[in-house]
């Protein structure tokens, strides 16, 4: 009984969304201060587009992977090792069996008849999680999670830099979802985020998950900090007088990479994901010291701020 009432003060303490921990979106009111001191132009039409490439998730998982598991509760189901071989294959096998996942409710709801493949994929999809994701979201918090989603898209994967290899891997991904609403008008949303792989007794197991949702009104209409070059340029430039040059950006598909000679001596690079609404999110920072090996940093500008406070 003590083990349950822990269990569900820490559901009390998070709100789930799609099988992940929601986190806030940061905002920062010296955004809007530069905003208004800044001589940039913003074309505002681009920030209201939704997603128009392919998906990712569309492994093929029909009927005959679907039936052996027909009236099977999650801890009766046991996954074939293949599907979490390589921890690529295990985000990509999770969010295909996810893709056509329908948990539209009365008050959330769309679409006309049955949608895709109802509930069933639910359990499946929870043993591609540890069991330390097991006790931090019960199975009835994720369900609940993906109340009013009726369809969902992976997007964007992408492994984050890991110069030393330990675990655990983390990837970036973003999310399209089609959910239901109160008028019955289905209607498309986006999340992005992390997703954690460890491997647990051989297999490679998602550790955790945690997601931010994007706003299609907000760089539009404030702000800088939809572009990664402006991110750069003010708050490691502007803030902490760490920029010497900036070099020429570099851009392959949605990933832009910011290289940077710092004025302390070191090379600085800024991993950037371009998302669905087209801001630039930073998910990455290196560092490389003199003759040495990029290595993870994690400056924080508001730190410069601050200092200068002081």
């Amino acid at each position: 009984m003590k083990f349950l009432k822990r269990v569900r003060s820490r559901e009390r303490d998070h709100t789930y969304v799609m099988g992940a921990k929601m986190q806030k979106q940061q905002r920062s009111q010296l955004e809007h201060k530069e905003a208004k001191d800044s001589s940039l132009q913003i074309e505002v039409e681009q920030f209201f587009r939704p997603s128009c490439g392919s998906i990712l998730n569309r492994r093929i998982f029909d009927y005959r992977f679907f039936d052996p598991y027909d009236q099977k509760t999650y801890d009766e189901i046991n996954l074939p090792s293949n599907l979490l071989d390589k921890p690529e294959n295990t985000i990509l096998n999770y969010f295909s069996i996810l893709r056509e996942a329908e948990n539209l409710t009365s008050q959330l709801f769309g679409g006309c008849g049955t949608v895709g493949n109802a509930m069933d994929p639910y359990p499946i999809a929870y043993n591609f999680f540890t069991k330390a994701y097991h006790q931090k979201m019960p199975y009835s918090s994720y369900l609940s999670s993906f109340e009013g989603i009726g369809h969902t898209n992976l997007i964007k994967l992408y492994k984050l830099p890991n110069p030393n290899n330990v675990q655990p891997l983390q990837f970036f991904i973003e999310l399209e979802t089609i959910n239901g609403t109160a008028t019955g008008v289905s209607s498309f949303q986006y999340h992005y985020g992390t997703v954690s792989v460890v491997k647990e007794e051989g297999l490679y197991k998602i550790d955790a998950i945690t997601l931010t949702g994007e706003d299609f009104l907000c760089a539009a209409y404030h702000g800088w900090r939809q572009k990664g070059e402006d991110v750069v340029d003010i708050e490691y430039g502007g803030w902490c007088k760490l920029i010497k040059k900036r070099l020429p950006t570099k851009k392959e598909g949605y990933v832009k990479t910011i290289d940077v000679i710092g004025t302390d001596g070191n090379d600085y690079r800024f991993i950037f994901i371009q998302l669905t609404n087209d801001t630039d999110e930073l998910v990455t920072q290196l560092v490389k010291r003199k003759q040495g090996q990029w290595e993870m940093s994690h400056l924080d500008p508001t730190d410069c701020i601050e200092n200068k406070k002081q």
